[in-house]
């Protein structure tokens, strides 16, 4: 029996336009911060939702330079990236009420890594129940909330801890 899970919100990512070069360096100049997900622009970094989530709220923080190597980053780079998740975790535990963060970083095919060109950190909140059947049997995910609710939810109070936590560390 062949079986149709009808997925209209999958239609964008088909249809598309189609990015040249670096899908990452490209977001990074957009002026149209809403197009693209953008939460936070850095100085050295950006704060992007993923749009294909592992689970709704994922987003990631993305250097602005294009490098492939977590060791080539500089200090500035990396304390903004380390500096924009941890203000991430926050933004995530307060406004979505994730009971947990799994955070981390795919460098290269081997490890898994979907844009292995351009290094970037995952930040995917998790509830307790947020795990059900229907992934480990039919390998299907399901969101319970809109793409772009969440963006606008987590946009509507980004600044304030990104900001936040830009300025303590500084």
């Amino acid at each position: 029996m062949f079986n149709i899970l009808y997925a209209p919100w999958r239609n964008d990512y088909v249809t598309a336009k189609k990015i040249e070069g670096c899908v990452f360096c490209h977001i990074g100049k957009s002026v149209d911060e809403e197009e693209y997900g953008i939460l936070y622009k850095g100085e050295h970094s950006f704060v992007v939702m993923n749009k294909y989530p592992y689970t709704p709220g994922h987003f990631m923080v993305i250097p602005y330079r294009h490098t492939d190597t977590l060791e080539s980053l500089d200090q500035k780079e990396w304390r903004e990236i380390t500096d924009l998740t941890k203000s991430g975790v926050e933004l995530l535990k307060s406004v979505l009420k994730a009971e947990g963060v799994n955070i981390g970083m795919n460098l290269g095919s081997a490890a898994g890594a979907g844009i292995e060109e351009h290094i970037h950190m995952h930040l995917v909140p998790r509830w307790s129940r947020d795990t059900n059947f229907i992934t480990s049997i039919s390998h299907t995910r399901v969101y319970s909330t809109d793409f772009f609710a969440i963006y606008q939810k987590l946009k509507e109070h980004a600044d304030r801890f990104f900001k936040k936590g830009i300025e303590i560390e500084r």
